[in-house]
């Protein structure tokens, strides 16, 4: 198993990145939320999930081993394998997760696209001995009050991860006033902006003015 991958980040794309190790370029699978935090020419070191099918070898990457820990117990539930178990981190924490199948927040899962009730209801069962007690400093007082302030708003997490990719402060402001639209009106209809989905939306209007 690859635990972790260290070295330059070589390129970035909205759902991957790739890492030089010792001069091979590791493709690297990522939610948003992480390639926002990496920036091409520096160094990043991200815990790995390696998942193995009989025609591809796909490497998972994560911020930390907590988040990679919490990627590979996701898939020990019926239904859920590698990228509902990612759409799920994209949308949500660790912590989050953790108290949403504590507290059997269904609205929590079901802002996952992918999700609906019954599956999230599913979900709550399967997932109740597994992920344990919020982790934060806190405990669970304070993952309650983190997940009551709710995620940073979409519009934060939308422009890092654009300017992780190369774009100008400018070019991200205007992408994201141009997906705004698309993001109101899920909002409205399911109480979440989905980030991956509003960032291949951003892109494409950044490609096409350009």
């Amino acid at each position: 198993m690859i635990a972790f991958v260290s070295g330059p980040v070589a390129a970035l794309a909205p759902q991957a990145a790739v890492v030089e190790v010792g001069g091979i370029g590791m493709a690297v699978q990522c939610t948003p939320n992480t390639i926002a935090g990496l920036r091409i020419g520096e160094h990043a070191r991200l815990a790995t999930s390696l998942v193995v099918r009989e025609d591809s070898l796909t490497l998972y990457g994560f911020a930390d081993d907590d988040e990679r820990q919490v990627f590979e117990l996701l898939q020990t539930a019926s239904g859920v394998g590698p990228r509902l178990a990612q759409a799920m981190l994209g949308v949500h924490s660790p912590d989050a997760l953790r108290l949403a199948v504590a507290t059997g927040d269904e609205k929590a899962l079901t802002a996952v696209p992918g999700i609906g009730k019954k599956g999230a209801q599913k979900l709550l069962l399967e997932l109740k001995d597994k992920l344990g007690a919020p982790l934060g400093s806190s405990g669970l007082v304070g993952a309650q009050r983190a997940a009551a302030q709710g995620p940073a708003p979409w519009t934060e997490q939308l422009s890092a991860a654009l300017i992780g990719l190369g774009y100008a402060s400018r070019e991200a402001e205007e992408a994201v006033a141009a997906v705004t639209p698309q993001a109101e009106a899920a909002l409205a209809e399911t109480g979440s902006a989905p980030v991956p989905q509003l960032l291949r939306a951003a892109l494409q209007t950044l490609n096409r003015a350009r």
